[in-house]
């Protein structure tokens, strides 16, 4: 059998026999294994391997987030999608390493965009992990376009999402801005600030603000440098800047 081998999880039979026949329905998927609470579904993964599951949140005795705790020190983990009726625990979600967080009742749309990541995460070497992040769909209108990371100059914390500042516009994904540093570090950005994460190559100079701060100014705008973060960055810049990797076109 080919396809996505998908274990789905929640307490409530009639929204597991949903999720379920969703996942059936989907062309990615090969298999769908359904269990009834956490525990059950623990000695499933212990048993066979699955490619995904597919987690409700709000169980009795042991919960989804608790469930994705344990399976997150397995040798293999699989991909963990969250989908669930409550949309507070996003950022304890993504901090877990959920690849995607789906409220119900669930669209055929959000879940065929949470497969896709899912298809590009479940594979044999864990080094292809970060290039999932490639790029990231952002979803707007009912619509949904794909931002390329080389096109990020910088990012931008915004509570359980993140800016993506570009020379195009500004793209709002749901994403803590530290789980999007987890895949992108090695990759040319560096974390400058609580706030901000910021591409290298993409500086085009340093700055002073009014009140003494450091600024690193891009064709998208300044991003403010904490202290803590300065020297780093001085460092990594004169390193670009020997390679020709800064400025416009460098990256």
């Amino acid at each position: 059998m080919t396809g996505l081998r998908v274990l789905a999880v929640d307490d409530l039979p009639p929204a597991l026999d949903e999720l379920c026949t969703m996942l059936r329905e989907a062309p990615e998927v090969g298999e769908v294994v359904g269990a009834g609470d956490a525990l059950k579904a623990l000695k499933l993964l212990q048993a066979d391997r699955f490619d995904a599951v597919f987690l409700d949140i709000s169980m009795p005795g042991l919960d989804g987030l608790e469930l994705a705790s344990l399976l997150a020190k397995l040798s293999e983990p699989p991909v963990i999608v969250f989908v669930t009726a409550h949309d507070g625990h996003a950022v304890a979600a993504y901090g877990i390493g959920a690849v995607d967080y789906l409220l119900k009742p669930v669209r055929a749309e959000r879940l065929a965009a949470a497969l896709e990541k899912v298809g590009r995460m479940a594979t044999p070497s864990p080094r292809s992990t970060p290039d999932a992040m490639a790029a990231l769909p952002v979803e707007s209108g009912g619509r949904t376009r794909y931002v390329r990371r080389d096109d990020v100059l910088f990012v931008e914390a915004h509570g359980d999402y993140v800016r993506l500042h570009t020379r195009g516009g500004v793209h709002l994904v749901r994403m803590p801005i530290s789980r999007l540093e987890e895949y992108w570090e090695g990759t040319g950005f560096s974390r400058v600030h609580r706030g901000f994460l910021l591409a290298v190559g993409a500086v085009l100079e340093l700055r002073s603000d009014s009140a003494g701060g450091l600024l690193a100014h891009t064709e998208a705008g300044d991003v403010p440098v904490s202290r803590r973060h300065a020297r780093d960055l001085r460092d990594r810049l004169l390193e670009a800047a020997q390679r020709g990797q800064l400025g416009p076109g460098a990256r």
